[in-house]
C-alpha cells in the first residue's frame, strides 16, 4: 500500500491545535468518572472535586506510554491516511463529545474519537486503510467486557462493604467513608490521566508520522506529552457538571460505601488496561461500577431506564461519530487543501459555541448538580450553597 503525502506546517498547525482541542472536551465530558460519587455523597466540595481531579489527570499522563501505541499503529494503517483525515476523525468525535455533553449522557470519548478516525479513513482511503482485527481486539472486545467486569466487581465489592461494616455505627463508618472516597477518586483521576490523555499523545504522534516530522519507530515527543496532559486536566476542571449530574444521581442514589466499592473497582480495572495498551473507555468502566454498586445493596436500587438510555447512547457512539468524521472529510475536499480543513474548523467552532450558548440557558454548575434527580440531567430545583446540601430549593418559573 502507498503512502498517501499530504504535509504542509500548517495543516500539521491545524490538526495538532484540533487534537488538543479534543483533549480539553475529553476532560471536561469524562470529569464525572473519577469525582461524580464523591461530589454527591459530600466526601468533597464540587470545586474541590474537579480541581484534585485535574491535577491527577496531569499526573496520571505521564505513568505509561502503552495506549499510545495502540491508538497509532492499531486501528488504521498510517500508510493510507493524511493529515486531513486525521483532522476530519478529530472533528467527529469532538462533535459527538459536544452533543452528548448536552444532553448529559455519559458516552465514550475514546469510542468517539476513534470512530471518527475509522470513518474519515473508510471515505478517503477505503476498507484498506482499516485493521479490523485491531477494532475488534483493542476497541470492541473491551468495550463489552469492561462495563460487565465493571458491574460484577463493583457489586461484590459494594455487598462485601456493606457486610463488614453492618455493625458499625453511623457516626464512625460515614467519615471513614467519606475519607476512603477522596482517596479512591484519586485513585480514579490518575488512572483516567493514564488512559486518556494517551490518546490525543497517539493522534498527535500519528500526525507527526504522516508530516515526516518523526520517524514511525520514533518515541513520544516530550512536548506532546505535556500538552496533551496539561490540556486535558484543564478541561476536568472546567467541569461537566451535566454528566456529572447523570452520573452520580442518575443512574442510582450512592452512598458513602457504595461509593468507594464502585471507585476503587473502576480504578482498577482501568489501571490494568493502560499497562495492557487497551485503550479502554473510563466511561464504560465507571458507569459499570456505579450499577454494581447499586446491584451489590440489600435493596437494589438501579434506573434501569436511564440505563437503557445510556447503553443505546454507548451502541450508537462509533458508528455515529463515524459518520461525522466521514462527513467532515467530505466537507473539506469540498474547497480541497488547507483551506478546507480551515473552513470545516472554523464551523465546528460555531457549533460549539451554540451548543455552549444554548445549554447555558439551562445551567447545570456546582451549585445544583447534587439537585434531587428528576429524570432528566438538567434540575428543577437549585441548591443554595453546593457545599451543605440540599438545604433548601425552589423551582424556578418555566
Amino acid at each position: 500500500m502507498r503512502h498517501i503525502v499530504e504535509a504542509t506546517p500548517l495543516l500539521l498547525f491545524i490538526v495538532v491545535g484540533t487534537a488538543l482541542a479534543f483533549d480539553f472536551t475529553n476532560g471536561f465530558h469524562d470529569t464525572a468518572n473519577a469525582v461524580a460519587t464523591s461530589i454527591v455523597t459530600g466526601a468533597l466540595r464540587p470545586h474541590t472535586a474537579v480541581a484534585l481531579s485535574a491535577i491527577l489527570n496531569f499526573l496520571g499522563a505521564f505513568l505509561s506510554l502503552e495506549v499510545v501505541a495502540t491508538i497509532a499503529q492499531g486501528i488504521v494503517d498510517v500508510r493510507a491516511i493524511t493529515l486531513t483525515v486525521l483532522f476530519a476523525g478529530l472533528v467527529g468525535g469532538m462533535v459527538w463529545n459536544l452533543v452528548t455533553w448536552y444532553f448529559g449522557i455519559p458516552s465514550s470519548s475514546s469510542h468517539a474519537l476513534i470512530g471518527g478516525v475509522v470513518g474519515a479513513a473508510f471515505l478517503a482511503a477505503g476498507t484498506s486503510a482499516i485493521k479490523g482485527p485491531g477494532i475488534v481486539s483493542n476497541v470492541l472486545v473491551p468495550a463489552l467486557l469492561s462495563p460487565l467486569a465493571a458491574v460484577l466487581v463493583a457489586a461484590v465489592g459494594t455487598h462485601l462493604v456493606y457486610a463488614i461494616i453492618r455493625n458499625v455505627p453511623a457516626r464512625i463508618r460515614g467519615p471513614g467513608f467519606r475519607i476512603g472516597q477522596i482517596g479512591s477518586a484519586s485513585l480514579v483521576s490518575l488512572a483516567h490521566g493514564t488512559n486518556d490523555a494517551q490518546k490525543t499523545m497517539g493522534i498527535i504522534t500519528l500526525a507527526l508520522i504522516i508530516n515526516g516530522t518523526i520517524d514511525r519507530n520514533a518515541t513520544t515527543p516530550v512536548w506532546v506529552i505535556v500538552s496533551s496532559a496539561t490540556v486535558i486536566a484543564l478541561g476536568t476542571y472546567a467541569g461537566g457538571w451535566r454528566i456529572i449530574r447523570t452520573v452520580g444521581k442518575g443512574l442510582t442514589e450512592i452512598e458513602s460505601p457504595q461509593g468507594f466499592a464502585a471507585e476503587g473497582s473502576a480504578a482498577a480495572l482501568i489501571l490494568a488496561a493502560s499497562y495492557s495498551g487497551f485503550p479502554l473507555s473510563t466511561t464504560h468502566v465507571c458507569c459499570g461500577a456505579i450499577v454494581g454498586s447499586g446491584l451489590g445493596r440489600r435493596v437494589v436500587e438501579v434506573r434501569w431506564g436511564l440505563a437503557a438510555r445510556i447503553l443505546m447512547t454507548w451502541l450508537a457512539t462509533l458508528p455515529a461519530a463515524a459518520l461525522l468524521g466521514a462527513a467532515a472529510w467530505q466537507g473539506s475536499q469540498i474547497i480541497g487543501g488547507v483551506a478546507g480543513a480551515a473552513v470545516v474548523f472554523l464551523v465546528l467552532l460555531v457549533f460549539a459555541l451554540a451548543i455552549y450558548v444554548t445549554a447555558d440557558l439551562r445551567p447545570v454548575n456546582a451549585s445544583n448538580v447534587k439537585a434531587e434527580w428528576t429524570g432528566r440531567p438538567v434540575p428543577v430545583t437549585y441548591l443554595r450553597d453546593p457545599g451543605r446540601g440540599p438545604e433548601s430549593a425552589e423551582e424556578p418559573a418555566p
